[in-house]
């Protein structure tokens, strides 16, 4: 019953930007981690970036960390990720995930994909000049 929505994906050029949103319905918000993970074409999904259920605490991959910034607005259920100076190795489809306070994965790290129980559609970011 919890459905992620994610938009803002897109074609840009090296050095550009782009802002990823992600909604969430079906349970309390607040009571879910969130995170961001991307796959490209022929390689494995990887952890992108993630935040604790209160926003305090926010995770990023090395390849990102400096250029992408996650956000969340637990009045809005949303949760954002701002990337800025696009590189041609972020294509991917990025995908938003969720991870419920009392679901399987609450004993795993945010870099993994099994501490998320919810998974969005994927969105396609592209850069490329």
């Amino acid at each position: 019953q919890v459905q992620l929505v994610e938009s803002g994906g897109g074609l840009v050029q090296p050095g550009g930007s782009l802002r990823l949103s992600c909604v969430v319905s079906g349970r309390t918000f607040s009571s879910y981690r969130m995170g961001w993970f991307r796959q490209a074409p022929g390689k494995e999904r990887e952890f992108v970036a993630a935040i604790n259920y209160g926003g305090t605490t926010t995770y990023y991959a090395d390849s990102v960390k400096g250029r992408f910034t996650i956000s969340r607005d637990n009045a809005k259920n949303t949760v954002a990720l701002q990337m800025n100076s696009l590189k041609p190795e972020d294509t991917a489809v990025y995908y938003c995930a969720g991870g419920w306070v009392f679901g399987a994965g609450k004993g795993f790290g945010p870099g993994t994909s099994r501490a998320y129980d919810y998974w969005g559609q994927g969105t396609q970011v592209t850069v490329s000049s």
